[in-house]
C-alpha cells in the first residue's frame, strides 16, 4: 500500500503537474486551516502543513487507512504537529463547522456518487470567506483507461454542480496538462463584506 501512496506522491510532485504553481495560486497563509480531501499519499497535505505553519492546521482526509498511516509517519518525520489524519466515509466529514479556510480536492470528484449533495454538505465546514479548490481530470484527448473507466469530470459539469450547490466561481485555470483547476467561494455573488 505504501508503494501506491509513493506513486501518488511521485505523480503529484512531478514538475509537469506544476505543484509549485498550484501552491502559489492557493496563497495559503500561516494560521489557516485546510482540508485535503482524498489526500492519497499526502504530498499536498504535507506541503500545506508547512505553508500554514504551526499556527495553522491541515486535515489529511482519505477513505484508505493505510494511506493515512503513511501520511502520519511522514508528518512525524518532518516534525509537522499541525497535520491530523481523518478517515472519511462518503457521507459527511466529522470536522468542526465553519472552520476551514480551504478545502482542496484533487482527482477525486469522479469517485463521488452524488457530487452536488456532497458539495452542499461541505459548505457548513467553510469559514465565511472559505474556498474550495478542485483539480480534476479533464476528458482525455485520446484513448485511455481513464476515459474507459470514466475517471474524469468535465469542467463544465463541475462549474454547473458547484453553482447549483451555492458556490461562486472565483478562478478557472488552464495551465495543467491533463486537469482543470477551479477555485470556488461559498460567498454569494454581490456579497462584498
Amino acid at each position: 500500500m505504501s508503494r501506491q501512496a509513493k506513486m501518488f506522491n511521485r505523480k503529484a510532485s512531478d514538475p509537469k503537474n506544476k505543484p509549485d504553481q498550484i501552491l502559489e495560486i492557493l496563497e495559503l497563509r500561516p494560521g489557516q486551516t485546510v482540508a485535503d480531501i482524498g489526500a492519497g499519499g499526502g504530498y499536498f497535505s504535507l506541503r500545506f502543513a508547512e505553508a500554514v505553519e504551526r499556527t495553522g492546521k491541515v486535515y489529511a482526509i482519505d477513505t484508505n487507512s493505510k494511506f493515512l498511516e503513511f501520511i502520519q509517519d511522514h508528518a512525524q518525520e518532518k516534525g509537522l504537529a499541525n497535520l491530523e489524519t481523518v478517515l472519511a466515509t462518503e457521507e459527511i466529514l466529522a470536522l468542526p463547522e465553519g472552520s476551514l479556510d480551504l478545502i482542496f480536492m484533487r482527482n477525486i470528484c469522479h469517485h463521488l456518487q452524488n457530487r452536488a449533495k456532497y458539495f452542499r454538505e461541505l459548505r457548513r465546514l467553510l469559514t465565511p470567506h472559505g474556498r474550495i479548490a478542485i483539480i480534476e481530470y479533464s476528458h482525455p484527448r485520446r484513448f485511455s483507461l481513464r476515459g474507459i473507466f470514466g475517471h474524469y469530470v468535465p469542467k463544465e459539469t463541475l462549474l454547473k454542480e458547484m453553482s447549483e450547490s451555492g458556490y461562486t466561481s472565483q478562478k478557472t485555470l488552464e495551465f495543467l496538462p491533463e486537469q482543470s483547476f477551479m477555485i470556488f467561494s461559498a460567498e454569494r455573488k454581490g456579497n462584498t463584506d
